[in-house]
């Protein structure tokens, strides 16, 4: 794949390409907002599945908040994932994990009220998820999002990812079952430099988003 990609959008459509080539079974396609929600709803509008929101947040290092050292996933029984080798690296104590922890679990209420409103999550059980972002650095983000998703039993994970590191890659093919990347840069830095068109989202931009697809509650 030719980088830097276009747009999310453009992102979406690429990977929707890619994954109509997998045999995929009654799909439902999970976007993490901010930025994964344009391209879900490409992928979602191609596929003609459900777009759902998988809400999960990065916990960044005290002094760089784009290093992620840690992530949480809400639910009943909130899912966290901490890098734990570059916790120890960077001295990050385990009081400022819980600490922003709480802090994100806020702002994921927030994001849910203010995207979702009173919508029902779609099912899962049985059925293809298809987990959406629009690039991957170190991965821990996304470790959570499959394994807080796991306890919804879907019948198989995908992850679609427009750019994300090889060695990333790699790991997260352990944690999912199938794993589509387009582009596999060696020598990564921030995702928005592998895109021409990387702007900050407005939850505005999410939800009109969200609308054009519609979240689809009950199939």
């Amino acid at each position: 794949m030719d980088l830097p990609l276009a747009d999310r959008s453009a992102a979406g459509r690429a990977l929707a390409e890619k994954l109509s080539q997998l045999r995929l079974t009654d799909p439902v396609v999970l976007a993490l907002p901010r930025g994964g929600v344009p391209v879900g709803a490409e992928i979602a509008r191609a596929l003609r599945a459900p777009l759902d929101l998988l809400l999960v947040r990065k916990i960044g290092a005290p002094w760089q908040s784009e290093l992620a050292v840690a992530a949480v996933m809400d639910g009943a029984d909130p899912v966290v994932v901490v890098d734990e080798p570059l916790c120890s690296q960077l001295g990050v104590p385990r009081a400022y994990i819980e600490r922003q922890m709480r802090a994100e679990l806020t702002e994921i209420a927030r994001r849910r009220r203010a995207y979702l409103g009173e919508r029902v999550p779609v099912a899962l059980a049985g059925r293809t998820a298809i987990i959406v972002d629009d690039g991957i650095a170190t991965g821990t983000t996304m470790r959570a999002a499959v394994r807080g998703l796991r306890r919804r039993e879907p019948a198989r994970v995908v992850l679609a990812i427009p750019v994300a590191p090889p060695d990333t890659v790699a790991q997260l093919c352990g944690e999912a079952d199938d794993v589509v990347c387009l582009a596999q840069p060696e020598v990564f830095g921030a995702i928005g430099l592998f895109y021409s068109d990387f702007h900050q989202l407005s939850d505005e931009e999410v939800v009109r988003a969200i609308e054009a697809v519609g979240i689809q509650s009950a199939r």
